[in-house]
């Protein structure tokens, strides 16, 4: 039992050491990788990205990705080295990397439609960067890989249990215990700083039920929620409908 009081032990030392607050939500994170080193590792995942893919050329795609960027990334009050690039590619999906790198697919911008479904997607992405979950991801998972190796090494000591098969016994039970219910919550999290943002953009944070409604019907044979890093549109629907006061109360045209 020593090795698991001795993890215990890190594990509040590193907690106490790493603590940080997410910007409107106020929830304290875990967070073991500081601003420069973030920074550094999205841009050098952003760099291989564009390397490998086709790059719209559309004007006026373009042209309204960065319009409205520029407005959420302005509302966020974040300094970061912005770039939001169009991928040439019909997958209707958006993602952001660590210090500001936005990525969106061509086959989403029918989905959003205008400015405000846009906006939707944008503020969410910089939701994320602007609470450093690309960061907290990375804390989490070092913290529980050392837990887990820690975890079997006790329980094959104690049990006779071969250590190979409590790691993988244990993996499972992070993965679906922690990790995934982690990351939908980070999903609805970055989904209320979007409203927020976009908000204060002069977007009309309304617009983003429409939108999930929509995404609902392209994605209608998506695995169940337990099984997945995001919720359900369904669940996202419902809890947005729930912020919306709030974020209206940020709404000026």
């Amino acid at each position: 039992m020593q090795l698991l009081r001795l993890f215990l032990a890190l594990s509040i030392a590193v907690a106490a050491a790493g603590c940080e607050t997410v910007p409107v939500t106020g929830r304290s994170q875990l967070n073991l990788i500081d601003a420069g080193t973030e920074a550094k590792l999205g841009e050098e995942a952003f760099a291989e990205i564009k390397a490998k893919s086709k790059i719209s050329q559309d004007p006026q795609a373009n042209a309204m990705v960065q319009r409205v960027a520029q407005r959420i990334a302005a509302a966020s009050g974040y300094q970061a080295n912005w770039e939001v690039i169009v991928i040439d590619e019909p997958q209707v999906n958006a993602f952001a990397l660590p210090g500001g790198k936005i990525a969106v697919y061509r086959g989403i911008l029918p989905v959003a439609k205008d400015d405000a479904g846009l906006a939707t997607v944008l503020s969410h992405e910089v939701g994320h960067v602007i609470a450093h979950h690309g960061a907290e991801r990375i804390s989490q998972s070092e913290l529980l890989n050392v837990g887990t190796s820690v975890l079997a090494t006790v329980l094959s000591g104690t049990t006779g249990i071969d250590p190979q098969a409590a790691a993988t016994l244990l993996g499972a039970g992070a993965t679906y215990g922690i990790q995934l219910p982690f990351s939908r919550n980070q999903e609805y999290e970055a989904d209320r700083i979007g409203l927020t943002l976009m908000a204060k953009a002069g977007y009309d944070p309304r617009a983003a039920v429409p939108f999930w409604e929509r995404m609902a019907q392209v994605s209608k044979d998506g695995p169940p929620e337990f099984l997945s890093t995001h919720p359900t549109d369904e669940n996202r629907i419902k809890r947005l409908q729930e912020l919306m006061p709030e974020a209206l109360s940020h709404y000026r045209q």
